[in-house]
């Protein structure tokens, strides 16, 4: 943000007005954001630090970061771009390699391992990686540069 002289505000998750659900979608309340602009932008604002997810504002005397409450996890696989090795676009707007090895299922999800962090495929990214998966003896593999890579099960 601009000034970073100015005072931080947070507002804790349990006082935030909005909230993200295990699907990747926004809602104020139970009322679901619709607004496709502003989803992206708030998709685009998440951020992390030690104290959880979070949106960050700069008002003209401080800066608020409001922490959000969300099921499961806070990142998303949206979209996956097949370039040299599949690319996947998370909702944050940052674009990953993908790392198969770094892969796991759990309840029927696709997930991957970032770090520390985990990201939820939503249902169309995992479709668009369909093509290079195969269940075989009840195991899922996912083929990736040549290479067939077991895809592991639970977290």
């Amino acid at each position: 943000m601009g000034n970073e002289s100015k005072p931080v505000v947070a507002i804790p998750k349990e006082e935030a007005v909005f909230r993200l659900d295990k699907n990747g979608a926004w809602y104020h309340g139970d009322r679901r954001f619709e607004n496709r602009k502003i989803i992206e932008y708030f998709h685009s604002m998440i951020k992390r630090d030690r104290n959880g997810y979070y949106l960050e504002q700069e008002h003209s005397e401080f800066i608020e970061k409001v922490y959000f409450p969300y099921e499961e996890t806070a990142l998303f696989v949206f979209r996956v771009i097949a370039e040299d090795g599949p690319v996947l676009v998370l909702n944050t707007g940052k674009k990953l390699k993908l790392e198969p090895e770094q892969l796991f299922l759990k309840n029927d999800h696709l997930y991957l391992r970032c770090g520390d962090e985990i990201v939820k495929f939503t249902e169309e990214a995992m479709f668009a990686l369909a093509d290079d998966m195969e269940e075989v003896d009840g195991r899922y593999l996912v083929r990736c540069g040549g290479k067939e890579y077991p895809i592991a099960q639970g977290d």
